[in-house]
């Protein structure tokens, strides 16, 4: 697959080519760049590995169906946001993608103005996403730089642990303690304790999920 392009695409996966075809005009003329797919098959085949944008999905096609395809997205780890469109109002299977992480579940014949609105809340939520990523990644790489030493007092800082206590629990000096939380706080590119809590919560929450 292809490198990840620096650009938004909508992509429609849809088994009705007049629907699809009517969609991606539809789509193209809210000036958004558009690529359509036959199937779900098609899409995984074609798609370019981490795209930017966001996913207009059919719930029900031959082959793989549209939760079938999210299922494999999510085993992939793709951040792809999903809207679902259907034409049967299959409320148990709306909640399951809904809870599987879909943007939003709408049925057809689809409403102009709930689906630019959808797609808008998508793509908001693709950059949101990417941020966070991004963040985590140098968060990462600024962690992996600390010392054994400084990841033991870092570890005891975020618990909020004092000077002195932590001196003790590693039987070092007070002095010493200070002079790694100078340097953890470099490393870790932050200004204070709650920054450093926070970026070491991020970091727990994005392994937790992953």
């Amino acid at each position: 697959m292809n490198a990840e392009p620096s650009y938004a695409v909508v992509h429609v996966v849809d088994d009705d080519e007049s629907f699809r075809q009517a969609l991606t005009r539809l789509l193209r003329t809210a000036g958004y760049e558009v690529r359509p797919y036959a199937s779900a098959g098609a899409f995984l085949l074609e798609r370019q590995a981490g795209a930017r944008g966001c996913l207009v999905l059919d719930m029900k096609m031959p082959g793989p169906s549209g939760l079938e395809l999210q299922e494999a997205l999510l085993r992939q780890n793709e951040m792809l946001p999903i809207i679902f469109l259907t034409g049967y109002g299959d409320i148990p299977r709306a909640v399951q993608a809904l809870k599987a992480g879909a943007v939003d579940f709408l049925t057809k014949p689809v409403q102009r103005t709930a689906l630019l609105a959808a797609v808008q809340t998508a793509l908001t939520r693709d950059v949101a996403r990417r941020a966070t990523r991004d963040r985590v990644r140098e968060s990462h790489t600024r962690l992996d730089s600390l010392t054994p030493r400084e990841r033991e007092v870092l570890a005891h800082v975020t618990e909020g642990k004092p000077n002195k206590w932590i001196a003790a629990e590693l039987g070092t000096a007070e002095r010493t303690v200070k002079a790694h939380r100078a340097q953890i706080m470099r490393k870790m590119g932050v200004s204070s304790v709650a920054e450093l809590v926070h970026v070491t919560d991020e970091l727990r929450f994005e392994e937790h999920r992953n």
